[in-house]
């Protein structure tokens, strides 16, 4: 499932690096709500304060969020 974290913007160098990092502890993973990060998962607790997990299908309001780059 996709995750969206607030402050990437894929247009700025710093956030394009971040944005990477992020990409390279996430992609291929399953977002856990429990335990520690390993190979296969990623725990809740080590996403930012701010955050939202989109499922795949599922629909995305626009709502105003400043902080946020979708």
């Amino acid at each position: 499932m996709p995750l969206i974290v607030p402050g990437l913007n894929p247009t700025s160098t710093s956030s394009s690096n971040t944005q990477q990092e992020w990409m390279t502890k996430l992609m291929g993973k399953k977002i856990t709500d429990s335990g520690a990060s390993d190979n296969l998962s990623f725990a809740k607790t080590e996403l930012p304060k701010e955050h939202r997990i989109v499922e795949p299908g599922a629909m995305l309001s626009q709502d105003h969020n400043p902080d946020r780059y979708v």
